[in-house]
């Protein structure tokens, strides 16, 4: 089989190996040799089948887990990584036929790698998976921390070849509203929110014929939202199954409930007499073992620490949250002094705060682990759970010091909090380089009931939003330049605490900050195609900012005239942008007020009136000139391009289309220049120079693959397509319809 593979003759050493197995099924090392050949083969799917079968005989024979080189190279088939190659970025897989957008390719899942190895859990793994099998609904419930996330993976991972169009993870925790459910589904499936229409009309159309497994995490605190959507992507969407995680079920039609069991524990009543290796056979002492060795590469399970780890794991549980946080604690105590102040700890108990006992032991550990901090540790481990997906350490700095917690001291008692398992750290998606920090969600929600007892809940929400408040006017001039790119990636990456200061900020307690947020982040919204969103936002600022100042309610309304606009609400459009048109000119705002005018005539366009949408750009365009703003100059002049094209003056349009284009390109704002582009592309294809216009066109295609502009992405494949078919009919042929 070796030779074979040496030759690439890899079905002659499939052939070869196949033997072997059919002789002896335990013979590890052919199903690795076989793995490597279906991998290098192609056939992806039977490579992890020969895993799971290798892992089902090795259980059921020895009662073991293969190699760990063996689990290395699984985990590098299902990621991609092996055979080794250039892969595209996530996203739903075309069907056939279809093109392939900036958020597809061939990989096909979005499941993130594991950090730290899976203990045990194969009796589980296998029963959801049959479970899986019959019902296209699968809960998996139970309490924080008992490892319904980590063992929803770990199946997911194991049946990637499964699905033809893979499995994707929606991670629902940092959400802050239910309103929110549809977009985080179609932004973890690369699916585009379309103009006047619902998103779940969208996602519905998108996912109808795939065959594919949607993982819906940390559903708990948005049932009613999650089971709106699961019921009608569910309802059509025939080759879909969804596997959701949540401390309670979801109590809609067609679910099955699954409670996620704890890991296995020694009996207490044969602690004494148990082996070290006799206690490695149940899976909570093998995960404490695994994780106080990673804290501490000496520590080994002996007969004389043996008692105190199996009365450390049967006291919490067998809870896997717990036990890690557990095994941290082995850097400052041995196993024998862990066992005894857990012990101390355990009598919070009795408090009566909740009656699972499984979150009453998950309490006690936190509780546990929260005493032993210091006293400003524990300060800045309060403040932390202010933070919705993640933070840097400059927000850190900024938002948690302050109040006995000095700013220079952050880093040090951040990377504490890191060393004690309360705090995760992982790269930044939105920042290369720059490392990113989070709390698993248990510990985030115990982290937030401490900050509520402390009193401070109000002063530290009112610094977070600030400084959220701070990043959007500091990114808003920085979308219009040649760094917009990075900006967008970076408020792309702190969306969900720029949502939550958003939310805080609305409810009532600082109107103005609200909306002055959503002021700056309307060009972000626009760009990364956050639509609907945007609109929710400036309409729930409408309700509650009547006290706000003209300047800061102008913005808003302008805000949402445009994306209600966008959106296709067209008569309610206008209403908005008249009324901020009426403000920005009171308060002498000559930017503001050419952009309602441009909006405006782009609204009047839409409902058929040439006539006065030309007259409502040409009004604005001193007005824009004179405010020396780059990207609003440039889009005016576009928009005008445009009009003059569909009236026929084509000559007039190339020369608006190319001051255009000039004055973005000198300016530096890309995204403004393939907004020029296209329209110059179209006026090139009404002339019939569609040479001119494809090379535009793709021109456009590649400007906005660059900064992630979705619509701009589809527009330009659209147009794409139609030079394709015009000059297919120019030529005396009409392409075909894959090629078009």
């Amino acid at each position: 089989a070796a030779l074979y593979e040496e030759r690439k003759e890899f079905e002659l050493g499939i052939a070869a190996l196949s033997r072997v197995v059919a002789e002896d099924a335990t013979h590890e090392g052919a199903h690795v040799r076989l793995m490597r050949l279906y991998a290098l083969s192609g056939r992806r799917r039977e490579a992890l089948g020969h895993y799971e079968r290798l892992m089902g005989v090795l259980y059921k024979e020895f009662g073991r887990e293969p190699e760990a080189s063996t689990t290395r190279l699984q985990q590098e088939i299902w990621a991609g990584t092996f055979p080794p190659a250039d892969l595209p970025v996530t996203g739903i897989p075309p069907q056939e036929g279809e093109a392939l957008s900036p958020a597809q390719g061939a990989r096909r899942h979005n499941l993130p790698p594991e950090r730290t190895s899976f203990i045990g859990r194969e009796r589980e793994a296998l029963e959801v998976k049959r479970l899986l099998a019959m019902t296209r609904l699968l809960t998996l419930t139970g309490a924080g921390g008992c490892g319904k996330t980590r063992l929803a993976l770990k199946v997911t991972r194991e049946l990637v070849g499964a699905y033809p169009e893979g499995p994707w993870l929606v991670d629902l925790a940092p959400l802050p509203e239910a309103e929110l459910v549809p977009q985080a589904v179609a932004h973890a499936l690369g699916v585009p929110e379309q103009p006047a229409r619902p998103l779940l009309e969208t996602l519905g159309d998108a996912l109808r014929s795939r065959k594919m497994l949607l993982v819906v995490d940390n559903c708990e605190h948005l049932v009613e939202a999650v089971v709106g959507l699961v019921d009608a992507l569910l309802d059509s969407c025939p080759g879909l199954r969804v596997l959701a995680t949540s401390r309670q079920p979801l109590n809609t039609a067609g679910e099955m409930n699954w409670v996620v069991p704890s890991l296995t524990v020694p009996d207490s009543r044969q602690e004494e007499a148990y082996t070290s290796q006799e206690l490695e056979g149940y899976e909570s002492v093998r995960l404490f073992v695994e994780r106080a060795s990673r804290r501490d590469p000496s520590f080994e399970l002996t007969f004389r620490n043996g008692q105190a780890v199996a009365q450390v794991c049967r006291r919490l549980e067998g809870i896997p949250l717990a036990i890690e946080l557990a095994a941290g604690r082995l850097e400052v105590l041995s196993a024998e002094q862990l066992a005894s102040r857990l012990e101390d700890f355990l009598k919070l108990l009795t408090d009566g705060r909740t009656a699972d006992p499984r979150h009453r032991t998950l309490r006690a550990t936190l509780e546990w682990s929260y005493e032993l901090l210091g006293k400003v540790e524990q300060a800045l481990f309060r403040r932390l759970s202010v933070f919705a997906g993640g933070w840097t350490l400059e927000a850190a700095e900024e938002v948690c010091s302050g109040d006995g917690v000095d700013q220079d001291d952050v880093l040090e008692l951040l990377s504490g909090l890191v060393n004690k398992s309360l705090v995760v750290v992982e790269a930044s998606p939105g920042e290369e380089g720059v490392p990113r920090f989070r709390m698993l969600e248990p510990v985030r929600q115990y982290s937030q009931e401490r900050l509520q007892e402390s009193g401070k809940v109000e002063r530290v929400r009112e610094r977070h939003a600030g400084y959220y408040l701070a990043l959007a006017q500091e990114a808003e001039p920085e979308l219009e330049g040649a760094d917009q790119t990075r900006w967008m990636d970076r408020l792309e990456s702190e969306h969900d605490n720029l949502r939550a200061a958003l939310s805080w900020a609305l409810e009532g307690r600082q109107a103005e900050l609200g909306l002055r947020l959503a002021g700056a982040l309307r060009l972000f919204w626009v760009m990364r195609s956050h639509y609907s969103e945007g609109r929710r936002w400036y309409e729930e600022g409408l309700k509650r900012g009547d006290s706000a100042p003209q300047q800061v309610r102008a913005n808003t309304l302008f805000g949402a005239g445009f994306f209600t606009a966008v959106l296709g609400d067209l008569e309610l459009a206008i209403e908005r942008l008249e009324d901020a048109l009426a403000l920005y000119r009171q308060v002498g705002d000559k930017r503001g007020a050419a952009n309602c005018l441009r909006s405006l005539g782009h609204t009047f366009f839409e409902l058929g009136d040439w006539e006065r949408a030309e007259a409502l750009h040409e009004e604005g365009l001193p007005l824009i000139r004179e405010s020396g703003s780059i990207r609003d100059t440039a889009t005016a002049l576009s928009y005008l391009a445009y009009m003059a094209a569909c009236r026929g003056d084509l000559e007039r349009a190339r020369a608006l289309g190319e001051e255009s284009l000039a004055i973005a390109r000198k300016g530096g704002d890309t995204s403004a220049a393939a907004f020029a582009s296209q329209y110059l592309a179209v006026t090139a294809m009404l002339g019939g120079d569609y040479e001119r216009a494809q090379t535009l066109f793709e021109a456009t295609l590649e400007t906005t693959r660059s900064t992630g502009n979705r619509k701009g992405q589809v527009q330009s494949l659209n147009n794409l397509g139609l030079v394709a078919l015009c000059r297919g009919t120019t030529h005396g042929r009409r392409s075909s319809p894959r090629r078009a």
